[in-house]
């Protein structure tokens, strides 16, 4: 006669590896962060967070940046943690290599123009689906930018819209989004890049300046929104659908070298 069989136990997680995730996403919330700055956001001693800090490195999924500030001192620049590119892919994407050899293709026998078609194309079915949400907040530039950057967030894309110089004429919002699904097709197809800016300006309403981008080696992808003298205007929106390509200009592209 047999005997039964136990049913398997899970393995139950190991503690420091949940740590060890919460200061990962943490870095990648906050990032360029200090390990003080963790400790403080995670409730970690220092020699708690310095361990997985130090484990994190080792992996290759955060990396140390070195930043100037007036209050380090000269010649002592400050030491911040961001999100490696190995962490951004290890976090998942979207994308397969496939995709880049399409790409090559498409750009091979249509040139940038068909880049550019395809990457609008793709981003449509985005503005199409935030929309709403950002029509929702009104009129006000500050609230449909930040209305986007809380649809993005749902998304995953880890985004925030701080204000900055409130109630002056260069009053703005900087949109931030700490995680790019397509970051290293970006790298190689930077049109993606700017019909993403394409489609934030015709969402919040105004013309709007991609001031850096995960895909050209910023630790975030960053736009800036005026908001102290803008006034929402209505664009009209790209369709989804199969069109002809478009022509190779924006005036919303960050400054390339």
């Amino acid at each position: 006669m047999s005997q039964p069989v136990a049913p398997a136990v899970p393995a139950a997680i190991d503690p420091d590896e949940r740590t060890r995730d919460r200061v990962m996403t943490a870095v990648l919330e906050h990032g360029p962060v200090s390990a003080a700055q963790l400790g403080s956001l995670l409730g970690l001693t220092p020699a708690a967070v310095r361990r997985h800090l130090d484990t994190l490195t080792r992996e290759g999924l955060i990396e140390v940046k070195l930043i100037s500030n007036a209050k380090s001192g000269a010649g002592r620049p400050a030491r911040r943690y961001v999100v490696s590119r190995r962490g951004q892919t290890e976090i998942g994407d979207d994308y397969l290599e496939i995709a880049r050899l399409a790409l090559a293709d498409i750009a091979a026998v249509l040139g940038q123009e068909g880049v550019i078609d395809f990457a609008e194309r793709r981003f449509a079915k985005m503005e199409a689906k935030y929309q709403p949400m950002v029509d929702a907040a009104g009129t006000d530039v500050a609230a449909r930018s930040k209305a986007l950057a809380a649809a993005l967030n749902a998304d995953r894309f880890v985004a925030t819209s701080n204000s900055l110089n409130a109630g002056t004429a260069m009053a703005a919002e900087q949109l931030c989004q700490g995680h790019c699904p397509i970051q290293e097709l970006a790298s190689s197809f930077p049109e993606f890049c700017d019909a993403e800016t394409e489609v934030f300006s015709r969402l919040i309403g105004v013309d709007v300046r991609r001031l850096s981008t995960m895909a050209s080696g910023g630790h975030v992808c960053t736009t800036h929104v005026p908001t102290g003298r803008a006034v929402v205007s209505k664009r009209t929106p790209k369709s989804p659908g199969p069109q002809g390509p478009s022509k190779p200009n924006s005036n919303h592209q960050q400054e390339r070298p």
